[in-house]
């Protein structure tokens, strides 16, 4: 090819030996000629017709300045002008799941007991129910315990009226009360401001160019997890972005949450998937760090839903804590803020024993405690429908015919809400009906189960209060201390995880009991240390 004919990059690249073939310019790439993995991938997968320019904006001036980046287009509804029914599917709105705190009686943990156990954490500002994925990421910035009040819906709780079957942008929804600053702060009397970077990881990928692996603070990259969590979220627009489990160039499934990446290679005697999963597929991680850091994105080599939901259904640490070992905090520069223990609930507590972490400090019992976030991949590892060879999508993301076409619904309901294309394919000598009362019947068996560890527990908290009042020697509180440690992670485990009931229900009545019983233990311990106390006090007398 003739130079004057070539564009900038070419040219350059020629004039480095690095020239291409003739058949690369005849599609029109020239994105090509550095881009060559991306581009082999591309050619040879289902979007081989998608210009690059449909995904991304500013590729001229980049072209001619390689410093200047192109954009990126990380909005759901670019996927759905092709991908229709799974987008309208993925945004559909649960109605009858509204913005609900449990702490209300129905809840996991009804107040005042809810307050009580988590002993001060931010979570008891506001510790909403989830909802659809709809308002993944507007109800993360507007719950009480996020950012301080600073954000609000514009139309105020008309918000709640917003129509399912499309993504919502942000910032279309909401308004920032104070944009002449970004002091993270409460803003509002009952609010905290508990947000930060790590959660953006998570729950958008808007930011994924200008992070670097695992968050670290590296040349380059804009954002890391100590960074200004207001900075952060100005940046995000979208929440469950298509990108997470869908590789735009090439069509494969993947993983792109790097502390997921971390948990499936690292080395370590904790893998929940690798000791419990009835089956495994294989990850192939590659470097997606094309801006100058290190980034990894892992390809499956067959669509495992239970890894692709694991990039946000997982118990994980996002935040800073202390370590119990040492004594020392632990502060954003250290990986341990953006982790996935990826252990289930019977190895909870070996884990966080090992590497010695915690969130908080009880206000009354001064044990150190675990927040616990959604433990739900890792407790469906080795279950009943586990071994049976269902996964996630089996039941939350079903095969349904519309319109004559057949697609994978993307709502990602609970699978009551069609029965027929879930539980049915299997349990084939039942009805609707049946199946519906088998799983009311589990969850009501569950809330008992949580309700007697709660019970327990409030027994452990009076013993404690009593204690301490009473003056009871402090080796006595420390072992007391470790008991509730034990009754809290194996209590808050089951109140975090979405349809534990379900998901793995011996495992969840196994730890349960073992909650209540720590618990148990703890209160006998303590009492017995009070009488020990009083009859001393009484003898001198």
């Amino acid at each position: 090819m003739n130079a004057q004919h070539m564009t900038p990059v070419a040219a350059a690249l020629a004039l480095l030996g690095l020239a291409v073939s003739g058949s690369a310019f005849a599609a029109g790439e020239p994105c090509a000629m550095c881009h060559a993995g991306i581009a082999q991938g591309h050619g040879n997968a289902a979007h081989k017709a998608v210009a690059c320019t449909t995904c991304h904006t500013g590729t001229e001036a980049h072209l001619k300045d390689m410093k200047k980046h192109p954009t990126v287009s990380m909005d759901p509804a670019l996927c759905g002008t092709c991908h229709q029914a799974q987008y309208k599917s993925a945004f559909t709105i649960s109605e009858h799941l509204p913005r609900v705190s449990k702490k209300l009686d129905g809840g996991p943990a009804p107040d005042p007991f809810f307050d009580r156990a988590l002993g001060g954490h931010g979570f008891t500002k506001e510790h909403a129910v989830p909802r659809a994925h709809a308002f993944m990421a507007i109800d993360q910035f507007i719950v009480d315990r996020a950012f301080g009040g600073r954000f609000e819906p514009k139309d105020g709780w008309l918000y709640s009226t917003m129509e399912g079957g499309k993504s919502y942008k942000v910032w279309d929804v909401l308004k920032d009360n104070y944009p002449d600053n970004n002091t993270h702060k409460a803003h509002k009397p009952g609010t905290a401001a508990a947000a930060n970077g790590v959660c953006w990881s998570c729950k958008s990928t808007d930011i994924m160019l200008d992070w670097a692996y695992m968050g670290d603070k590296v040349e380059g990259a804009k954002f890391f997890r100590g960074s200004n969590p207001v900075d952060v979220v100005r940046n995000v627009q979208h929440g469950l972005n298509c990108n997470f489990c869908h590789d735009p160039h090439n069509v494969k499934p993947r993983v792109v949450r790097d502390a997921l990446i971390d948990a499936m290679t690292r080395d370590g005697k904790f893998n929940v998937y690798k000791d419990f999963a009835a089956r495994q597929t294989k990850l192939d991680v590659q470097s997606a760090g094309v801006r100058g850091f290190e980034r990894k994105v892992a390809y499956l080599e067959r669509a495992d839903s239970r890894l692709m939901c694991a990039q946000c259904h997982v118990e994980y640490v996002c935040n800073p804590g202390m370590n119990v070992k040492t004594g020392e905090k632990v502060g954003f520069n250290s990986r341990l803020t953006n982790l996935f223990p990826w252990v289930n609930a019977d190895q909870i507590e070996a884990y966080y024993d090992e590497v010695g972490f915690r969130d908080f400090k009880h206000n009354v019992t001064g044990a150190t405690l675990i927040k616990m976030q959604h433990p739900d991949a890792e407790t469906f590892f080795g279950s009943k429908h586990d071994k049976a060879g269902a996964d996630c999508a089996t039941c939350h993301m079903p095969k349904v015919t519309e319109n004559g076409k057949t697609y994978t619904l993307h709502w990602n309901a609970s699978p009551v809400n069609y029965v027929k294309e879930t539980c049915l394919t299997c349990h084939k000598d039942k009805t609707e009906k049946q199946m519906v009362a088998s799983i009311e019947v589990m969850k009501a068996h569950f809330d008992g189960k949580v309700r007697e560890a709660e019970s327990r527990m409030n027994d452990m908290f009076n013993a404690f209060e009593h204690a301490i009042n009473a003056g009871v020697d402090d080796a006595v509180l420390a072992k007391a201390r470790k008991l509730h440690e034990s009754a809290h992670v194996n209590w808050e485990y089951w109140t975090a995880a979405n349809g534990a009931y379900f998901h793995n229900h011996d495992m969840a009545v196994r730890s349960l009991a073992k909650s209540a019983k720590a618990a148990q233990d703890a209160t006998a311990l303590l009492r017995k240390a009070i009488a020990e106390k009083n009859g001393k006090k009484t003898a001198a007398k």
